[in-house]
C-alpha cells in the first residue's frame, strides 16, 4: 500500500504542473480534437488535411480579433466596438487603396492607424473619464457604424466597389511550406502576444491591473496609460482582421464584422481567460478559437439553423463561466 505522504507528494507535483490555467488550456485543446472527431463522424472528410486547413484559416480571423479582446478582458474590460471597427477597416482598406498595389502600403497604415486610434479613444473614455467599458465601447461601435454608413453612403460610393489590392489578396491566399499565409500570420501574432504578456513589464502590469487596479496604482503602475494601450491594441487587432477578411474575400460588405463580437468573446471564455481579469493565456484563447470555429462547422454540417447555433454558443459560455467560477472558488 502506497504511503499517504507519497500520494500527497505526487498529487502536489501533478497539481504544480497542471495549474488551473494549464488545465483550462488543455480543456480547450481537447475540445477542439473531440469536435474534429465528431465532425468526421457526421461528415466523411471533415477531418481531412484540406478541411482542417480551411477551418484553421477561418479560425485565424476570429483569433486575431480575440487577441485584442483578450487584452481588455485581462483587466476586467470588454470591447463591444469590434463589429464596426472591423467593418470600417475593411471598407477603408478598399476605398483608400482603390485596388492598386501602389496604394496598398498607404491604405494599410491608414487602416491600422484608424483601428489603433478608435481603440485608444475607447481607452481614454474608460481610463480617464471612468465611463464603464460596456457603455464606452458600445457607444464607439455606434459612432463607427454611423460614420461608416454616412461616409460611404451606405456602400454606394464609387470607390466602395473597389477590390482589395492584388498584393493583399495574394498575401492572404498564398501558402508557405504548404501552410496558408493566414495561419503563419496567426502563429506570429500568437507568439508575439504570448511573449508580450509573459516576458515583458507591460504584460506583468496588465495582469497586475486585472488582479487589482487599486493595488497596481498604489504600487506605482500607470493604470490609465496601460488601459489606453490595451484598448488601442484591441482596435488594432480588429482592424487587422478587417484587412485580412477583405483580402480573403476580395471586397468589403456591410455587416461583415457582426459575427466577430460574440465569437471573440466566446473564444476568450472558452480559452480559460478569467472574465473578471487577471488570469489567462493566449495559447488557451487560440485553442478556444479553434474549438469554437470547429463547433460552428460541425453544427453547419448538421444543418443547424442560426438560432440553434446561437443558443448552443450561449449555453456553452454560461456552462464554462459556472465551471470556471466554481473551480476558482475551490482553489
Amino acid at each position: 500500500m502506497a504511503d499517504p505522504d507519497t500520494k500527497s507528494g505526487l498529487g502536489g507535483r501533478v497539481s504544480a504542473v497542471l495549474t488551473q490555467d494549464r488545465r483550462r488550456i488543455a480543456y480547450a485543446a481537447l475540445a477542439a480534437v473531440l469536435l474534429f472527431a465528431l465532425g468526421a463522424l457526421v461528415r466523411p472528410g471533415f477531418a481531412s488535411p484540406g478541411s482542417v486547413s480551411a477551418v484553421l484559416v477561418v479560425a485565424s480571423f476570429v483569433g486575431l480579433v480575440a487577441a485584442g479582446q483578450m487584452f481588455v478582458v485581462l483587466i476586467g474590460g470588454i470591447d463591444l466596438s469590434v463589429p464596426w471597427v472591423l467593418n470600417a477597416a475593411a471598407i477603408l482598406m478598399v476605398t483608400s487603396s482603390l485596388g492598386q498595389d501602389g496604394r496598398a502600403a498607404y491604405a494599410l497604415v491608414l487602416t491600422l492607424g484608424m483601428g489603433l486610434g478608435v481603440g485608444a479613444l475607447s481607452g481614454v473614455g474608460v481610463a480617464l473619464f471612468n465611463v464603464p467599458a460596456v457603455v464606452m465601447t458600445l457607444a464607439m461601435n455606434g459612432i463607427m457604424q454611423g460614420l461608416t454608413l454616412g461616409l460611404s453612403g451606405g456602400m454606394t460610393c464609387g470607390s466602395c466597389a473597389s477590390y482589395a489590392p492584388p498584393v493583399v489578396r495574394a498575401a492572404v491566399h498564398a501558402s508557405l511550406l504548404g501552410v496558408p499565409a493566414a495561419l503563419w500570420l496567426w502563429v506570429a501574432v500568437a507568439a508575439a502576444v504570448s511573449a508580450v504578456l509573459s516576458l515583458t513589464g507591460f504584460g506583468r502590469r496588465t495582469y497586475a491591473i486585472g488582479t487589482s487596479a487599486r493595488a497596481s496604482y498604489l504600487s506605482g503602475i500607470n493604470v490609465s496609460a496601460v488601459t489606453v494601450a490595451l484598448y488601442a491594441l484591441s482596435g488594432l487587432f480588429s482592424a487587422l482582421a478587417g484587412v485580412m477578411l477583405v483580402g480573403f474575400g476580395g471586397q468589403a460588405a456591410l455587416g461583415m464584422g457582426d459575427p466577430y463580437l460574440f465569437q471573440s468573446i466566446a473564444a476568450v471564455v472558452i480559452g480559460g481567460v478569467a472574465i473578471l481579469g487577471g488570469r489567462g493565456h493566449y495559447v488557451g484563447v487560440a485553442a478556444g478559437t479553434i474549438s469554437l470555429v470547429t463547433l460552428v462547422s460541425v453544427l453547419m454540417a448538421l444543418n443547424m439553423p442560426e438560432y440553434g447555433r446561437s443558443i448552443i454558443y450561449g449555453v456553452i459560455i454560461l456552462a464554462l463561466l459556472l465551471l470556471y467560477g466554481r473551480e476558482a472558488g475551490e482553489t
